[in-house]
């Protein structure tokens, strides 16, 4: 038996034994849900436990409800963990944040387990366990990178409850656009020739998305809403305002999407004799960018989940899963990273209400710690085998120069 292997047993181990604490965790946060850049129950639960199983925590690292969790054994490769535990309104967990939460902190103390038993503990490394919260469309991991987060990292990782498995994630850069057109008032019965009608604008411009989309690639995603859409029927509306989310597996396919919208935004304009202002929203300066998969890490990932029982899909068929975007896909652009997908035992869309209620089941429970071991497992190859991590590296490297 390889070190690797006998460290992953004592990593596995470790998280069995503390199956009904990382449980308890998952169902307290599933209990109490909280919202981007609200989530103070869950920051006191992760870092109280952390600290009671003996990592350096630092509080309010970066943001008012992030931590850093920290775990050294000697010199050596950086690895995160990373967890996730931000609600979406309403419906509370319908993204299964708290399996996330529970995978990472099941890993990190997994990890722990091997670095406390590794013979030479002068040459293992760091372990670094980032809580990051607002995933969920504020991009707390983005203001995380700009307070310096990650930059003595070297790999990242983390995983996501779906309702299928994955090593890899389709995760699309996304811009967040906002058009507003300006037309003139009038009364709509006694002269509406005097007026221009804003309202007509929006309506065009998203017929002319939709109908463009014919000649969209099958990646491509586009979607919005109309914001405001006029006070009364009797006033010609002078404003408008649409909201669009703008996808794409690539920075390059991005920007040739956006091309490509931003005629049917200024075309609505130009037609209705309108004028349009348009804003591309900013996130903490950035936008969520798109995923770039280590598929040395990933392929690893998936052979020690299968070995735990979990069966994947060819990678041809992952390239056509469903996915939507992350912050996770920033930090991928800094250090080799994973964010493989996980079936917690259900079929219900992600961002349902049905999805909140599968994410607290006890298979959603049992399929979590199956992730939060593979996740280990990774980790313990990272740190024990300098040739993987070359290898690691190297692609990292070759596809930021493809790039």
């Amino acid at each position: 038996m390889t070190t690797a292997e006998k460290l992953g047993q004592i990593a596995t181990l470790c998280i069995d034994k503390h199956a009904e604490d990382l449980y308890s965790i998952n169902k307290r946060l599933h209990a109490k849900p909280e919202v981007a850049f609200e989530e103070v129950f869950a920051h006191q639960l992760l870092t109280s436990y952390l600290i009671d199983q003996g990592f350096e925590v630092e509080k309010h690292h970066a943001l008012e409800t992030a931590f850093k969790a920290t775990m050294k054994f000697g010199v050596g490769p950086n690895v995160a963990v990373i967890c996730e535990y931000d609600a979406l309104p309403e419906i509370g967990h319908g993204c299964g944040h708290n399996l996330i939460a529970e995978a990472g902190i099941g890993a990190a103390i997994g990890i722990q387990a091997a670095m406390k038993a590794f013979d030479d503990d002068s040459n293992f490394g760091t372990l670094t366990v980032y809580g990051t919260p607002a995933e969920e469309g504020f991009g707390g991991k983005i203001a995380m990178i700009n307070h310096g987060c990650f930059k003595d990292v070297d790999f990242a990782m983390m995983v996501h409850g779906s309702s299928f498995d994955a090593g890899i994630s389709n995760l699309a850069s996304m811009l967040d656009v906002r058009i507003t057109y300006h037309g003139k008032n009038a009364h709509a019965a006694l002269c509406p020739w005097e007026g221009v009608n804003a309202v007509d604008a929006a309506v065009y411009c998203y017929n002319s998305i939709s109908a463009m989309r014919q000649h969209f690639k099958p990646t491509w995603r586009v979607h919005g809403v109309i914001n405001d859409g006029g006070k009364l029927p009797s006033i010609i509306p002078d404003r408008s305002e649409m909201q669009f989310f703008i996808r794409a597996l690539s920075e390059s396919d991005l920007q040739e999407l956006l091309a490509k919208c931003e005629k049917c935004f200024r075309g609505a304009a130009t037609a209705t004799g309108c004028s349009v202002d348009i804003e591309y929203r900013k996130i903490h300066g950035d936008h969520y960018r798109c995923m770039v998969n280590n598929l040395s890490m990933a392929n690893r990932y998936e052979l020690h989940a299968s070995h735990l029982g979990v069966k994947f899909p060819s990678y041809t068929k992952q390239l056509g899963l469903p996915a939507g975007s992350s912050d996770m896909g920033n930090v991928s652009q800094l250090v080799p990273s994973i964010h493989p997908f996980f079936d917690i035992g259900t079929k219900v869309p992600k961002h349902s209400i049905a999805f909140t209620e599968a994410s607290a089941t006890a298979i959603a429970h049992e399929k979590t710690l199956i992730a939060a071991k593979s996740l280990a497992l990774v980790a313990i190859d990272i740190y024990t085998n300098a040739q993987f991590r070359q290898q690691i590296v190297q692609e990292f490297n070759d596809r930021k120069t493809e790039s």
